[in-house]
């Protein structure tokens, strides 16, 4: 998965990935040159005490050390440049595709994973592509060369390296051989600690209301508990790396000095050459190390890349057809044709058998106890579910034969929870129609019931709206989505308990105002309250996912003993007749 990631999102960087690789390649070779050089002024400069080759080396040793400074430092450029790019794409591509996730898909990650994914696992990759970038090609390039330098100098103590590097990796690949479980599970306390912050920030009034901060902090300390010693374990098993790396080396350079100091005193070695040899062992064992370093971060990222890349290669179960229609018959109808929905490991379908007819400037309610499907027959229409079974016609074409753009744009949707975004009223009105002139964001708030409250805000339409609407009441929050979807003209309203938090007095006038603007539109309203559906031209009956009754409130009144037990659990016999 971590290879499948990189390769997709590397691609169109390889001309600077390339310019890293002949950049660490050219680094480091001058790396390697440094130590030669340096044996070179011992046995021919101060063992001779000649003066002028020691200036003239050193002379050299300090342009090839300024090249080596200059190709890092651009190596490090473009591979910063690289991994940020990297991960800006990644993210961008899992925002893509969760905007083409339908509810479905949504539910089965749930919001704190997927805000996880895009942030803390793209984070993971993107810091393996900077220290692969700076680290990793360097190494393998200075443990070849390295070994080559090594050879040249004194063959005799190369069973050293021989030695000393296979103990290092087998050291270190046991210990994160038991890192990577952890790993894993470290990003799963990541997931649940952010589901937990996210339920409690958002349910705070929940929380104070119903006097549970106590249970919430300790339900928070536990999830930070758990992350915390998966945390402490993984730290423990990281901690072990450095001391064995340098227990490795150190005992690396006291076989050198041992071993080699016999041989230099034997004649079969110079002291120069001794010291090469111990630089180039220390560089082969750091190539080693710097290695071990990216070993370190592999397990990790390439748990983030499978979560990554699960959410890239999931499918959306909404998809467009292969000849999408982008046209079609008649305006604003809407039409279920023995509609059935169930919902994927559910025992029983939520809706069955919806035979339903809606034409344009005809107002239909849909009225049912709680979880009789409304909200869900509702869903349908933008096909934010697909249906299981049926069809589903706008304009006399079947919803999933017709372009995305083409079947929303004609759809006005009022959701049940009404939602804003932070910006100002006048950005959040033109949610619905970017091009809408003031005036119209005026005569739609006219309609919404909401010019008196916008008014009296500071800066009227362009007056602040935080996050999620959270500085306004659930009333205004309601009614500017009202507005927003007057704003886009669209041919079918769904109204889905969109009156729900205005008094009945507000309703009752937003009601009378909808009726001349939405005379060329179909209407359909999804409501609790007996009051909000009473006049529609027909109401549906909902109960347990089917269709028991459809006609006008006086008919059903006498005929569907489902709505009669709603309305009079609701108004007085006298109001209902």
């Amino acid at each position: 998965m971590l290879l499948t990631l990189l390769r997709g999102h590397l691609r169109p960087y390889r001309r600077l990935l390339l310019a890293v690789v002949v950049l660490q390649l050219i680094g480091t070779i001058a790396s390697l040159y440094l130590p030669s050089l340096n044996a070179d002024i011992i046995d021919n400069g101060i063992a001779k005490g000649n003066t002028g080759y020691i200036l003239r080396t050193g002379g050299w040793m300090l342009l090839i050390s300024l090249l080596q400074i200059c190709c890092s430092i651009a190596a490090v450029y473009f591979g910063a440049r690289t991994a940020m790019s990297f991960g800006r794409d990644v993210r961008a591509a899992i925002f893509h595709q969760v905007g083409r996730f339908s509810g479905r898909e949504v539910t089965r990650f749930g919001a704190p994973s997927l805000i996880t994914r895009n942030t803390n696992d793209v984070q993971q990759v993107q810091m393996l592509v900077v220290t692969t970038c700076t680290m990793l090609i360097a190494a393998p390039i200075m443990c070849v060369g390295g070994v080559i330098m090594a050879l040249r100098e004194d063959v005799g103590l190369s069973w050293l390296m021989g030695v000393s590097v296979p103990v290092l990796v087998v050291a270190i690949g046991l210990i994160i051989r038991k890192m990577v479980p952890s790993f894993r599970l470290m990003q799963k306390r990541i997931d649940n600690i952010n589901r937990v912050l996210r339920e409690q920030i958002s349910g705070i009034r929940v929380v104070r209301a119903f006097v549970r901060e106590p249970i919430e902090t300790q339900r928070f300390a536990q999830a930070n508990t758990e992350l915390t010693a998966t945390a402490l374990r993984t730290g423990r098993l990281m901690s072990l790396i450095f001391p064995t790396v340098l227990l490795v080396l150190n005992a690396s350079s006291v076989a050198v000095l041992w071993f080699g100091a016999a041989r230099v005193n034997s004649g079969q070695m110079q002291i120069g050459a001794l010291t090469a040899f111990l630089t180039y062992l220390m560089q082969i064992l750091m190539s080693v190390m710097m290695a071990t370093f990216m070993l370190i971060m592999v397990p990790r990222a390439a748990v983030c890349a499978e979560r990554i890349q699960e959410v890239l290669s999931t499918s959306s179960s909404v998809v467009e057809a292969a000849a999408p229609i982008s046209s079609v018959h008649s305006r604003g109808q809407l039409e279920f044709r023995d509609v059935a929905f169930q919902y994927p490991g559910a025992a029983e379908p939520v809706l069955r058998g919806i035979s339903l007819r809606v034409e344009p400037g005809q107002t239909t309610a849909v009225v049912g106890s709680t979880g009789t499907g409304k909200s869900t027959l509702i869903s349908l229409v933008p096909r934010l579910f697909d249906v299981t079974a049926g069809t589903l016609l706008v304009g006399g074409v079947d919803v999933r034969d017709l372009d995305f753009e083409t079947l929303r744009g004609r759809i006005g949707l009022v959701p049940q929870r009404a939602y804003l975004f932070s910006g100002t009223v006048a950005s959040n009105l033109r949610y619905g129609n970017p091009d809408a002139t003031d005036d119209e964001l005026w005569a739609a708030l006219d309609v919404a019931q909401g010019r008196d409250f916008v008014e009296a805000m500071p800066g009227q339409l362009n007056a602040p709206i935080a996050q999620g609407g959270t500085n306004v009441s659930g009333g205004q929050r309601q009614r500017l989505a009202i507005a927003r979807a007057l704003v886009r003209k669209p041919e079918i309203y769904l109204f889905d308990e969109s009156f729900s938090a205005l008094d009945t007095g507000t309703d009752a006038r937003l009601r009378a105002a909808l009726r001349p603007v939405t005379r060329d539109a179909s209407v359909v309203i999804v409501a609790s309250r007996v009051s909000t559906i009473a006049d529609a031209d027909q109401i549906v009956v909902l109960d347990s996912g089917a269709i028991v009754g459809i006609g006008t409130h006086d008919e059903l009144l006498g005929t569907c003993p489902t709505y009669a037990e709603i309305v009079h659990s609701q108004l007085s016999a006298e109001e209902a007749a």
